[in-house]
């Protein structure tokens, strides 16, 4: 049977009809035994390339088993298990996937367009924290316009609690959130509502508790390149074929037994490879693969914001589907807060700023950098706007603010009304973080369980990490940093529905806002153009082609009376007509104060720390 068995995936346990097939990389070793705790061991088979596989009759669904190594006394978990549910540390369990029944047989996946998107970290998106609880919530984000959830890691790490990027079981689910098959029916119920999944994948590092890797493959990790958070994997050299493959058949493990609609690849420029072709095209080309005739969406995170990332392979690229941008993030936030300390230091809050990111993207696209002290970015006039992730938080961005506020605690209510319509109009994908569509107070903090001399280091390096801000950097700042270990660290990160339901002004800015970009043909335009007003106002005009144009007007400072006006995006399409307010983000049902008109014969009256959106009608003349 062993001989005959064809796996679906290269490691791992894989259940048959009559028992489970095992096979794990561990060139390193002579002698390689599966333990089941029910049973006498089964030494495995060794191959000529390192591997070791066999057929194990009498394990099956559930059953648990460590591996052991040249006969020695410790026993360790799979590398590649399906579930860990004791945790890193203990044994691994063997998995039925088929036993679940999926109801999303119709369910077409999504496209690399039309995406609004939400990250949500299970273990705080609910009080309860887990798969169930997420999904119980999933309606409220379907009728509030959202189309797919971007899920933070959930690959299995130590600890009770954390944010998930330090997982060292890559296959298996964490058990904090539920069982396998509980992530599968948060994925089920999701695709019922017409809501896509995305799953944060890390592929850059191992955590630093829980791996045992270097007990099968220290070949895994790479000797030439190095990480922030440690070594990374080595995908270019000598041994590097399996190390390719395990993660290359990650990524279609969880497209294919999870049906995940796409991935997001964290910090993608700590993914060292120099092979003829990256292994992030390999990865998104598997990944697609794996969905059969659902269309999936692939993007990655690049801190240096590498537009060759969503070119296509043929033209030098990677094949992603749409790239995290920074700079947009970083703009918006010094606009909104006054504040350009530590990494937002090259950006300024202007109005130039705002509508160069809206036009272009980048704004950093091969220009000196500063922060770095070399140039940042590279040419991508080239790449549809799409494919630009914009986002005014995110899990980092939030807890990077040191007390972990919200961008609404940052500044006024109006101009973060003003600023939300700009980020979901323009045409870059936008991202909401959970809590942002009801101007969450609850902090977003850095937490990680870890034992007690590994959580000293963290906490200390989260301190260093947090002096690289002017104003956190003092002993006052410094008291105001959590400590990530801390349970309650934790508890306060979670979401209150209580909040929820007490702020519905900010549930219906963002649902009208979406509406608005989803049925206005307007904000689905490829040509918009952009002008600055004032030193605190701008326009952007949304052109059709039939006619139908669309005004965003965004002033974030205090009122402007614009006289003259000698900027012709703001001309209405005819002599015979004007600019009338359709939307208003000071509207009273958004907890605004009422909007007058703003194209008048008196020229343009621009409410201050306000966005209109504005269609041309025509003018009404004295019979």
């Amino acid at each position: 049977m062993a001989s005959d068995y064809v796996r679906r995936f290269p490691v791992g346990a894989e259940l048959t009809t009559d028992g489970t097939h095992f096979r794990v990389w561990a060139p390193i070793r002579s002698r390689v035994e599966v333990v089941p705790e029910a049973g006498p061991p089964i030494e495995l088979t060794r191959e000529p390339d390192g591997y070791f596989s066999g057929f194990a009759a009498g394990i099956g669904d559930g059953a648990r088993y460590r591996l052991q190594l040249d006969g020695g006394s410790s026993l360790f978990p799979d590398p590649a298990s399906r579930f860990q549910p004791s945790g890193p540390h203990g044994p691994s369990q063997v998995v039925d996937h088929t036993r679940f029944e999926w109801t999303d047989a119709g369910w077409p996946g999504i496209t690399d367009e039309g995406q609004v998107l939400y990250e949500m970290h299970i273990g705080t998106f609910t009080p309860e924290g887990t798969f169930a609880a997420a999904a119980a919530r999933l309606p409220q984000l379907a009728e509030l316009g959202v189309t797919a959830v971007e899920v933070m890691p959930v690959a299995d790490f130590p600890g009770h609690f954390g944010w998930g990027y330090d997982g060292t079981c890559l296959f298996a689910p964490t058990r904090l959130y539920g069982a396998p098959d509980d992530f599968r029916r948060f994925v089920d119920a999701a695709h019922a509502l017409g809501l896509g999944v995305i799953l944060d994948v890390v592929y850059n590092h191992f955590g630093p508790d829980g791996n045992y890797i270097r007990e099968f493959a220290p070949q895994f990790l790479s000797t030439v390149h190095k990480t922030e958070w440690g070594e990374p994997f080595n995908f270019d050299g000598p041994d590097s074929g399996p190390v390719r493959e395990f993660f290359i058949a990650n990524a279609a493990y969880w497209v294919e037994e999870f049906h995940i609609d796409g991935l997001r690849l964290d910090a993608t420029q700590a993914i060292y490879d120099d092979s003829p072709t990256h292994i992030l095209t390999e990865i998104a080309r598997r990944a697609r693969a794996a969905a059969g005739r659902r269309t999936i969406y692939v993007m990655g995170e690049n801190e240096p914001q590498d537009a060759n990332l969503v070119r296509p392979p043929e033209n030098g690229g990677c094949g992603l589907d749409a790239i995290w941008n920074d700079d947009l993030h970083h703009a918006a936030r010094v606009a909104l807060s006054g504040k350009n300390e530590g990494y937002f230091m090259d950006y300024s809050g202007t109005p130039q700023e705002l509508v160069s990111a809206a036009k272009y993207g980048f704004l950093y696209q091969g220009q000196q950098y500063r922060w770095h002290n070399r140039r940042r970015g590279r040419p991508a006039f080239d790449i549809p706007r799409h494919r630009f992730v914009a986002f005014l938080e995110n899990h980092d961005q939030v807890a990077n603010s040191g007390r972990g506020h919200r961008v609404n605690q940052l500044t006024s209510p109006a101009r973060f009304r003003a600023l939300t319509a700009y980020l979901l109009l323009i045409p870059s994908t936008p991202m909401l973080f959970q809590g942002q569509e009801y101007a969450s107070t609850r902090p977003f903090l850095y937490f990680a369980d870890h034992h007690p001399e590994l959580a000293a280091l963290v906490f200390n390096g989260r301190r260093e990490a947090m002096r690289r801000f002017r104003s956190q950097a003092g002993p006052d700042g410094m008291s105001l940093i959590p400590d990530p270990a801390d349970p309650k660290t934790f508890e306060r990160s979670k979401l209150d529905p209580a909040e929820r339901d007490s702020r519905p002004e900010w549930l219906a800015l963002h649902a009208d806002l979406l509406k608005l970009r989803k049925t206005d043909p307007a904000f689905r335009s490829a040509v918009v153009d952009g002008a600055v007003l004032s030193a605190s106002a701008f326009v952007l005009r949304f052109f059709v082609p039939a006619g139908g144009d669309r005004l965003l007007v965004v002033n974030l400072g205090r009122d402007l009376h614009l006289d003259p006006a000698p900027e012709p995006l703001l001309a209405p399409p005819d002599v015979d007509a004007h600019w009338h307010p359709i939307w208003s983000s000071e509207a009273p049902k958004y907890g605004g104060q009422g909007t007058a008109p703003l194209d008048t014969d008196d020229n343009w009256q621009i409410p201050g720390e306000a966005a209109v959106v504005l269609a041309a009608r025509p003018l009404t003349r004295p019979t």
